[in-house]
C-alpha cells in the first residue's frame, strides 16, 4: 500500500499485532522494506527486540490503530483475533474510517466474516490473509499467502503482502482466504501423515531411509512436504516451525467448519486423532513434523540416517 508523492514511493503507516514464531519475522521485512511499523505483543521481550530493528511500540491494540491506517493481525486463534479487533482496548476502539485490517491468522471463516462484517459497519475494511510456509518462509518473505476480501482493497494492500511473500493470490471474498488455508492445511498435515507411514515401513523393513528417500523424491511421491520434513526427521530435528498445538487447532478449524456445511472428511478426522495423540504425549510444541513419532510408537522403530 504506497503512496506516490512528488514522484516519490512513500510507504505506509503499518501496526502489526501478534510477534510470535511467523509475526516477528514478518513484521522485520515490513521494516527491512521501509516501512514504519508500530508492533504490540504481551511478551515484552520480543517487542523490544522489534523495537531494537526499528520498530515502534505500543501499549495495546487501540493504540496501534490510533497510529497507523493498516493494522496486521497474526494470532494463535480466533478468540485471540476477536478479543485483539472487538474487545476493550482493540483496534476498532482506536480505528478511523478508511482503516485497513489484515487478519493473517488461521481462524474459523465464520469467525473471519463475522468480523469483517462488523468492521465494516465502522467505516473499516477488512482482509483475512492467511499464510503457507512456516517459520523458513517467514523469515525469508517467501510466503504462500491465500486472500479473501474486496478487490479494490486487496489491490490496494498487494504491495505490502509482497513485502512478507511470494505468492500472494486473491481467492474470493471475505473468508475465501482462511478457507483455502484450511484446504492448504488437510492436503500439507495428511501429506506428512502418508509420509510417515511410509518411513516408519521401510525403517521396520530395513531399508537405508537416505537412499530411499533420494530415489523417490523425483518421481511422482515427490513433494514439497518430502524434500523438507524427511531431512528433519532423519537429523530429528522436530524444532517447530509449525507446531503441532497450531496445527491441531487448524484441523479442528477443519473439521468444525466440513461439518457446519456438511463435508465428511474422514482422512481429516482421523488426523486429528493423531495430534490429540500427540499433546497427550507431551509432543504439542514439536514440530508437526513429529507425527512421525505417532507411527513411530505404534511400531516400536525409529527413523533415522542408516
Amino acid at each position: 500500500m504506497e503512496k506516490s508523492q512528488g514522484g516519490k514511493i512513500m510507504k505506509r503507516k503499518i501496526g502489526f499485532i501478534g510477534l510470535g514464531i511467523m509475526g516477528k519475522p514478518m513484521s522485520l521485512n515490513l521494516i527491512m522494506a521501509g516501512h514504519q511499523v508500530t508492533v504490540f505483543d504481551i511478551n515484552q521481550q520480543v517487542v523490544k527486540s522489534l523495537e531494537e530493528a526499528g520498530a515502534v511500540s505500543a501499549k495495546s491494540p487501540k493504540e496501534v490503530a490510533e497510529k497507523n491506517d493498516v493494522i496486521i493481525t497474526m494470532l494463535p486463534a480466533s478468540k485471540h483475533v476477536k478479543e485483539v479487533v472487538l474487545g476493550e482496548n482493540g483496534i476498532l476502539e482506536g480505528a478511523k474510517e478508511g482503516t485497513l485490517i489484515i487478519d493473517m491468522s488461521s481462524i474459523t471463516p465464520t469467525v473471519s466474516k463475522e468480523l469483517a462484517n462488523i468492521a465494516s459497519k465502522k467505516g473499516v475494511e477488512m482482509l483475512d490473509a492467511p499464510v503457507s510456509g512456516g517459520e523458513p518462509k517467514a523469515i525469508d518473505g517467501t510466503l504462500a499467502i491465500m486472500v479473501g476480501g474486496k478487490e479494490d482493497v486487496f489491490e490496494s494492500a498487494k504491495s505490502i503482502l509482497n513485502d512478507m511473500g511470494k505468492d500472494v493470490t486473491l481467492v474470493g471474498g471475505n473468508g475465501c482466504g482462511v478457507t483455502a488455508k484450511l484446504a492448504n492445511q488437510i492436503i500439507v498435515n495428511l501429506n506428512i501423515a502418508a509420509m510417515s507411514e511410509a518411513l516408519v515401513l521401510a525403517a521396520k523393513a530395513g531399508i537405508d531411509i537416505e537412499k530411499m528417500y533420494q530415489a523417490i523424491r523425483g518421481g511422482l511421491a515427490g513433494s514439497a512436504v518430502l524434500d523438507a520434513k524427511v531431512p528433519m526427521i532423519l537429523d530429528r530435528n522436530f524444532t517447530a516451525g509449525g507446531a503441532i498445538a497450531i496445527n491441531l487447532k487448524d484441523i479442528t478449524n477443519v473439521m468444525e467448519t466440513a461439518h457446519e456445511i456438511g463435508v465428511p472428511l474422514p482422512l481429516s478426522s482421523q488426523l486429528l486423532e493423531i495430534f490429540h495423540a500427540l499433546k497427550v504425549d507431551g509432543k504439542e510444541k514439536d514440530d508437526h513434523g513429529s507425527i512421525v513419532k505417532y507411527y513411530e510408537k505404534l511400531a516400536n522403530v525409529e527413523v533415522k540416517k542408516g
